[in-house]
Formats: structure tokens, C-alpha cells, sequence
């Protein structure tokens, strides 16, 4: 036999014993008696939800509908308030509730109701998602304080909730906000307790401020625009990251905050009101009817831009650091120093003021003043006496002759390493 004949004869009786493998786990061709049972999954088993409904989730005497056990649960169509109820009250811990983008909307006189009501005194792990909530007589969403137990660990996410009679949302402990919008409602858009983690949400025309949160929490890439009090209230010890405050009363207010990226903007008052131990990194504050960023004792303003705001560009008083700032255009209303220095021990390094009422303004005693530059502000400088001030040196009139090469003469009129300079 040849090698080619030897071969095919030896694939074919490979294949006949790899059919007759296969043939032999097929099973009986002829099916089972009876009837034919499906082999699918239903949707409950894919995904084990429970529907929103009257049979599943009853009400009571001040709700609509009421989760009473941990689990999942979603919306079948829009819910409307009736007088003296919440749409939906949560009772339980470990619950997801899924609007599935319907909206639960109140109705006029239906009382001081909120749309969806957390009531256990020990509930976590409590998530609400994709939906609008709105026109309630209390708050659109009301995680329920109860002395010594809050609700803590929840989440809101991609909602919409406004025109509400007091807040849009009021989350507890340990919380967080994200993609949600909070608009026209008749308090702060969001209150907090502390430690929550508010990301990428907008508050826009409340009645009261647009995020409000406690102590230790996190703002990161927010919006707060027309809110009535101020953009961001912010707790002890907070942070806000890569926001942005327009048309608020303040911008933003707080104590001992990083505030970090973030714009203020035709604020009816100052753009950043900050009471001790705050840290500023590379923020603008323009046109701001106040300050444009204001801060007390111990606390550090470094990289930012303040342009054009009514009163001061930069105020601090005591204790202070102010590094590397650039001021321009302040006291827009004809008095206002770029930066205005009210008290002692303060640090003023590396700025640039030009164009003011005033460029460096110091009313006390005892502070440090090197390496700054003025420009073109109606009065330079202005400080006390007493403070330890670098040499300032006058450069008005240019000294350099037209340079075009590798190599210049020093034009500076200084070779001092603390020098401030007017030019």
C-alpha cells in the first residue's frame, strides 16, 4: 500500500471513531412521552427584580408603596402623590430601587411628603437610580435621621430631582451623589451628613444652596449655578475638586477645605468665602461682586488667578500664605487691592498685581513681603509700617535695550533674591 492510500485509510478510521464517540453521548433519538417542557430561563430568573405594585409592595397609612424586604425593585410606569403620603418608602436594608427613567411626581396640597422616604434606623446599603423625582411636599429623596442610628452607606445615581418644597435630596452618612441633577427646589439642592461623595452632579436655581455637605466629604467635578445661597457649603475638613460655582450668593464657603481646580464666577458675593485652615491650589475667581477669594487664619492660596472681582482679588489675615498668585483688574468698582493683607504673620510671595485700585495692600504689622511684582495699579504698594519687605525696586521706566541673540545685560536693577519689583 502506498504512504498516500495508508494515510487516507487511517484518517477515515479516525473520523469514523470520533462520529461514533459523538453519536454515542447524543442520547435517544426518539424524544421522551409527554409534553415538552421549555429549557429557557424566565426574566425573574435572569434577573430576580420585584415590581413596584400594589400586590408586591403594599402601602400603609403614609405611603404609597412600602419596601419591607432587602432586595431588588423597579418601576413599571409613573407615580403620582396623593394627599397625606410618600410615593415610596424604603424599610429595609439592602435594597436597589430602579425608577427604569419613569418619574414620580407630586400633586398641590398633598402635605409634607416626600417622594421616596428611607425610614430604617439602622438601614445601609440602599441604592436609587435612573429617574426624575419631583414636585414634592417635602423632600424629593429623605434618607430619615434617627438619633444614634442613621441610614449610612447608600447611593444615589442618575436622577433628576427638583421642584420640591424643601431639599432635593437630604443623604446620611457615608454616602454618595453621582450624575444627578438637583434644580428649583425650595432649599439646598443636596444636603449631607458627613463623609459622603458627591461626583459629576449639577444644582442649578435652589432656593437655598446648591450642595450643601458636613464634615470630610468629597465634591469632585460638579456644577453649582443660580442657587440662591451659596454654590458649595462645605463642611470642616472637606474637599472640592475640578468645580465650578456661577451666580450663586458665594461660590463656595468653608473651613479647613482643599479646594483644589475649581472656577467661582459672577457670584453676588465673593467667589471663595473661607473661614481658617483652608489650602487653595490653582482656582480662578472672575467677576465676583465680593472677594474673589477671601480666607482667614492658617491657610494657603497658591496658583490661583483673580480677575476683575469687585473687591479684592486675593484677602487673607492672619497667618497666611499667598505664593505665586496672578491678580489682575480687582476693585472693579474702584476699591480693591489684588491682594489685601488685613492682619499679621502672613507670608506674600511670588505675585504678580497689576491693574487695580491698589497692588499689594497691608494693613498690620508683621508680615513678610518678597519677590512680588506691580504693575500699572494706581497705587503699587501699600504697607504699613513694621513688616519685613524685600527691596522694591522701580523698573517703570524700561532698562533693557533691544535684545536679539543668546545673551543680555541684567536689566533688572537687582541682584537681591527677595527683591519685589515695580515695572
Amino acid at each position: 500500500m502506498s504512504r498516500t492510500n495508508l494515510f487516507a485509510c487511517l484518517s477515515l478510521t479516525a473520523g469514523m471513531i470520533a462520529a461514533a464517540a459523538i453519536f454515542s453521548h447524543a442520547g435517544p433519538l426518539d424524544p421522551p412521552a409527554g409534553p415538552v417542557a421549555p429549557s429557557y430561563k424566565t426574566l425573574t430568573e435572569v434577573e430576580p427584580r420585584t415590581a413596584i405594585n400594589a400586590a408586591n409592595t403594599p402601602g400603609d397609612a403614609d405611603s404609597l408603596y412600602r419596601i419591607s424586604k432587602s432586595g431588588s425593585y423597579y418601576l413599571t410606569g409613573n407615580i403620582t402623590g396623593v394627599a397625606g403620603k410618600c410615593g415610596i418608602e424604603i424599610a429595609a436594608s439592602g435594597v436597589t430601587l430602579d425608577l427604569c427613567g419613569f418619574e414620580m411626581l407630586g400633586t398641590v396640597g398633598m402635605g409634607a411628603f416626600d417622594g421616596i422616604t428611607v425610614t430604617p434606623s439602622d438601614g445601609v446599603s440602599i441604592v436609587i437610580r435612573n429617574g426624575s423625582i419631583r414636585r414634592w411636599g417635602d423632600c424629593g429623596i429623605e434618607f430619615i435621621y434617627n438619633s444614634g442610628h442613621p441610614p449610612t452607606s447608600s447611593a444615589i445615581e442618575n436622577l433628576s430631582i427638583g421642584a420640591n418644597v424643601r431639599y432635593g435630596v437630604y443623604l446620611e452618612w457615608y454616602s454618595s451623589a453621582t450624575n444627578c441633577r438637583f434644580f428649583d427646589n425650595g432649599s439646598d439642592g443636596i444636603l449631607t451628613s458627613a463623609a459622603c461623595t458627591i461626583t459629576s452632579c449639577i444644582a442649578t436655581g435652589n432656593a437655598g444652596d446648591g450642595i450643601s455637605v458636613n464634615t470630610g466629604c468629597v465634591v469632585n467635578d460638579c456644577t453649582a449655578r443660580t442657587n440662591t445661597g451659596t454654590g458649595f457649603n462645605l463642611g470642616l475638613g472637606c474637599t472640592l475638586i475640578n468645580s465650578t460655582a456661577a451666580n450663586n450668593l458665594d461660590g463656595a464657603s468653608g473651613q479647613g477645605c482643599t479646594i483644589q481646580n475649581c472656577s467661582f464666577e459672577a457670584n453676588s458675593a465673593d467667589g471663595f468665602s473661607g473661614f481658617e485652615g483652608n489650602t487653595i491650589i490653582g482656582c480662578t475667581a472672575y467677576r465676583n461682586a465680593g472677594n474673589g477669594i477671601g480666607t482667614g487664619t492658617g491657610s494657603t492660596i497658591t496658583d490661583c488667578t483673580a480677575r476683575s472681582n469687585d473687591l479684592d482679588g486675593i484677602r487673607v489675615s492672619v497667618r497666611c500664605n499667598v505664593r505665586n498668585n496672578t491678580c489682575t483688574g480687582n476693585g472693579f468698582n474702584g476699591d480693591g487691592a489684588n491682594i489685601h493683607v488685613t492682619s499679621s504673620d502672613n507670608r506674600i510671595e511670588g505675585n504678580l498685581c497689576s491693574t487695580a485700585d491698589r497692588g499689594i495692600d497691608v494693613d498690620s504689622a508683621g508680615n513678610f513681603i518678597v519677590r512680588n511684582t506691580c504693575a500699572a495699579n494706581t497705587l503699587n504698594w501699600d504697607i504699613v509700617a513694621n513688616n519685613v519687605v524685600g527691596p522694591i525696586i522701580d523698573r517703570t521706566t524700561p532698562g533693557s535695550a533691544a535684545i536679539s541673540g543668546d545673551a543680555a545685560p541684567d536689566s533688572t536693577g537687582s541682584t537681591h533674591h527677595n527683591a519685589n519689583f515695580t515695572y
